[in-house]
């Protein structure tokens, strides 16, 4: 009996032993702080968050818990049209709509319109919006788009916004028309010099005041890429000595002035025809431009 009992007890100190071993292993890795990893979320308002708590779970950007903007993205390259997507909870509407603005890195309004929402916004859950922002890229590169919350009241306690940092992008596709002999051939084979073989091809300039000149200055500096030439697109620009000296728009009248010390826009029929139809039809992709007249008038004469 003796050894029976000693066995018992035995087994039950072992367990009991076991039993305290597992509660202070326990409390003592619960005790031990969780290492989370170094990553970072960035916010609509351009700050970053990185990840906290027991879940290792990212920490909630300012006015996150309000509004959330999924398109643009802070410091994100913008251009027109602008559309704005995101998520609102319903106070910050007013009549389903809140109030949107786009302002350079000045302060000065480019654009404003509302943002509309996409569900009942008599709630206080979050209610998907957009809008959409027409505007012409401002001279800074920089900018703000600013989502207010709707306050009819007009209290300033009442008030708030959020700010999103972004970029205007400043480059604008455009067409320069250069020529392609085999495009213009009659049915026996003859160029025409006319205005069928034109042939445009695409080019990224910098958003200026000033597109057409841009654009022009582009075309007669002829830099054709390889892979163009090889397409049989040719052009007799760049000429010696000539250059555009300015422009001036009337009434859809396009007029270039012109720099040809060198007499370089004379020659034969064809060739002038050809150099004068490329600035032409590059002027006229423009909506604003109807014709086209050059100074001096003794210009592309055969």
């Amino acid at each position: 009996m003796k050894i029976k009992l000693i066995i018992i007890i035995s087994i039950c100190a072992v367990i009991g032993g076991l039993i305290v071993f597992s509660y202070y292993f326990g409390l003592k890795n619960a005790e031990k702080p969780v290492a989370c990893t170094l990553e970072a979320k960035l916010c609509s308002d351009g700050s970053y968050v990185g990840r906290t708590g027991p879940n290792c779970e990212f920490a909630l950007c300012p006015h996150e818990d309000l509004i959330r903007v999924f398109s643009p993205q802070a410091n994100e390259k913008v251009s027109s049209p602008l559309l704005i997507k995101g998520e609102a909870r319903g106070f910050w509407f007013f009549e389903a709509t809140f109030p949107v603005k786009l302002l350079d890195d000045k302060g000065n309004i480019i654009a404003q319109h509302y943002a509309q929402a996409k569900g009942d916004w008599m709630t206080e859950d979050f209610v998907p919006f957009e809008s959409e922002l027409v505007f012409e890229a401002p001279t800074t590169q920089k900018g703000w788009l600013v989502l207010e919350k709707d306050n009819p009241s007009s209290l300033s306690e009442n008030a708030d916004e959020l700010r999103i940092p972004i970029i205007f992008d400043y480059s604008k596709t455009v067409k320069l028309y250069y020529y392609n002999p085999e495009q213009d051939k009659d049915e026996s084979g003859n160029i025409q010099c006319s205005r069928d073989g034109l042939v445009a091809v695409e080019r990224e300039i910098p958003v200026t005041k000033t597109p057409i000149q841009e654009t022009i200055k582009l075309l007669i500096a002829g830099q054709l890429t390889d892979t163009e030439k090889s397409q049989g697109i040719t052009t007799k620009y760049p000429l010696e000595g000539f250059s555009l000296k300015g422009a001036s728009l009337k009434d859809g009248v396009l007029t270039l002035e012109f720099e040809d010390p060198n007499y370089k826009t004379g020659g034969g029929s064809c060739r002038v025809g050809i150099l004068w139809f490329q600035i032409e039809a590059t002027a006229k992709q423009f909506s604003e431009v109807q014709q086209v007249r050059f100074l001096p008038e003794e210009l592309f004469q055969p």
